[in-house]
């Protein structure tokens, strides 16, 4: 008769140990992670090096296609206004999406190119006093005077 009441107290211990050990750390609250939060987030280097301070204005999009769907692998550059190289390259992930950190107080140019669809370029003011700008690129295709001229 003993044997069995040791069996289901070892167990019923078993399942407190594993209900505390999933249990959040006392203090702590639980947040739910998003494209942006994780872009908010600080990164961690394990190096000895100094860590560099993040830029605090983030550039968010979404590249659409000429049907109004979500493009993946787009490549999106993004340089200052009045500079000829671009210092921030980038592509969309597989839901259209993109997410650049640049330091604020300036005004950028991002561009958008992607094959058989024309460039698109757009202005960033990171002055506004925002923290972070969405833009909404839908791509148009070139025109088909290039595609017939083929056949």
């Amino acid at each position: 008769m003993k044997r069995p009441i040791a069996i289901l107290l070892s167990g019923v211990f078993s399942a407190a140990a594993l209900i505390c050990a999933q249990e959040p750390a006392p203090g702590g609250t639980a947040q739910q992670s998003t494209p942006a939060a994780e872009a908010a987030k600080p990164e961690s280097t394990s190096s000895g090096k100094k860590n560099k301070s993040i830029p605090p204005y983030v550039i968010l999009g979404t590249v659409f296609n000429e049907n109004a769907l979500s493009y993946p692998n787009v490549r999106v550059q993004i340089r200052r206004e009045n500079e000829k190289k671009f210092r921030w390259d980038t592509y969309t992930n597989s839901r259209g999406e993109f997410a650049v950190r640049v330091p604020e107080g300036q005004e950028y140019e991002v561009v958008v190119r992607e094959k058989k669809y024309k460039e698109v370029s757009m202005k960033v003011n990171a002055n506004s006093g925002e923290m972070q700008q969405r833009l909404s690129i839908r791509l148009e295709k070139v025109s088909g005077e290039k595609d017939s001229a083929k056949q």
